[in-house]
């Protein structure tokens, strides 16, 4: 099946490019928003010729699109490879998916915010594509959350999927918070307190 959805997802055609206009975008985004950049300003800040990202993107809103999907891929890798430690303690586990989810609002606050300030606006003409992608991030959480619960007894009256949600929420919002009003606080601090969550949903 061939949605909107799936078109604004397509690979771009090379990684390399990408990741450049994906590095200006996300710069160029912090500063002004989504809204106020345009495609020519992204160009020029990523170093290629405007007809290299209609190219390889088609419209700006395709360009947002893909650079959703690059961040969360990004993301999920960095999870996927905390999670795929063989024989670890799965809250361990978890603990290292939300410390690399911290690094990861560090190393790209501003499709943080973008994730923030769009994923809940209505209308928003990415809808789509946020869609296609908190699923699969709420996946991987919701492995993770499997794993601990098949070690450990846990509270069976907790809504999983509410659980997954909360952890995914607080991810973004502590990282974001951290950096724009509580700069001082540690990622370790971040981590304990989303490690909360998690550490009560454990029957002692």
């Amino acid at each position: 099946m061939h949605g909107p959805a799936e078109k604004k997802l397509r690979p771009a055609r090379t990684n390399a490019t990408r990741q450049k206009l994906f590095d200006a975008s996300m710069e160029l985004i912090g500063q002004r928003g989504a809204a106020g950049v345009t495609v020519d300003e992204i160009a020029a800040a990523a170093g290629v010729s405007k007809g290299t990202v209609y190219y390889n993107f088609g419209s700006k809103s395709d360009l947002i699109a893909q650079l959703l999907r690059h961040g969360v891929d990004i993301l999920k890798t960095r999870l996927l490879t905390e999670a795929g430690q063989p024989g670890a303690d799965p809250l361990v586990a978890m603990e290292a998916m939300i410390g690399q989810a911290m690094d990861f609002m560090d190393d790209y606050p501003s499709f943080a915010r973008l994730w923030v300030s769009e994923n809940w606006r209505t209308p928003s003409e990415w809808r789509d594509t946020f869609a296609v992608l908190r699923s699969e991030l709420l996946a991987v959480i919701g492995a993770a959350i499997e794993n601990v619960a098949a070690v450990y007894p846990v509270d069976e009256t907790v809504s999983r999927g509410s659980l997954e949600t909360a952890i995914f929420g607080a991810c973004f919002v502590v990282g974001l918070d951290r950096q724009t009003y509580n700069p001082e606080r540690t990622r370790d601090q971040s981590v304990a307190a989303i490690m909360a969550i998690m550490r009560g949903y454990v029957v002692k």
